[in-house]
């Protein structure tokens, strides 16, 4: 892996399996081309599982063709453990522990489409960007 880490939010995973357009499905072709390294952890891969489980009633995709890219996720990602909660930081207390995961791996990036629930994320050196501001970042938009 030779580019940045950054977390992928839920949304951003779903939009990207959802869709073969945008940025959100781009940025799932990058992370195979090695050009950036999710970070992961635990809670965060069993919300992508369950958030994900809906996905084949609304695209072709199979429950095993969703477990797929997720698998892959994991054999390429970076696995986090996280020692210190520092809850209630974000507006939305459910994303808390996205924000725990990207400060825990030093993380310099938080991808989302919803950037007003990460406000406040400057304070912890981390950047939260839309998908495709993520990916002009990675000089992937052409």
């Amino acid at each position: 892996m030779s580019g940045p880490r950054a977390v992928l939010d839920t949304s951003v995973i779903y939009a990207g399996l959802r869709s073969r357009r945008g940025a959100s499905f781009r940025l799932l072709q990058l992370v195979e081309k090695g050009s950036f390294q999710p970070v992961l952890s635990v809670p965060l891969v069993l919300e992508y599982e369950h958030a994900t489980a809906r996905l084949p009633m609304e695209t072709p995709l199979t429950p095993a063709d969703i477990g797929t890219v997720l698998d892959f996720l994991c054999s390429v990602g970076h696995l986090q453990e996280i020692y210190y909660a520092w809850r209630p930081t974000l507006p939305d207390p459910n994303d808390d522990f996205i924000l725990e995961l990207a400060v825990a791996a030093g993380c310099p990036y938080i991808v989302t489409f919803n950037l007003k629930d990460f406000r406040g994320v400057e304070s912890f050196g981390i950047t939260a960007l839309a998908p495709k501001d993520f990916l002009h970042l990675l000089g992937g938009s052409r």
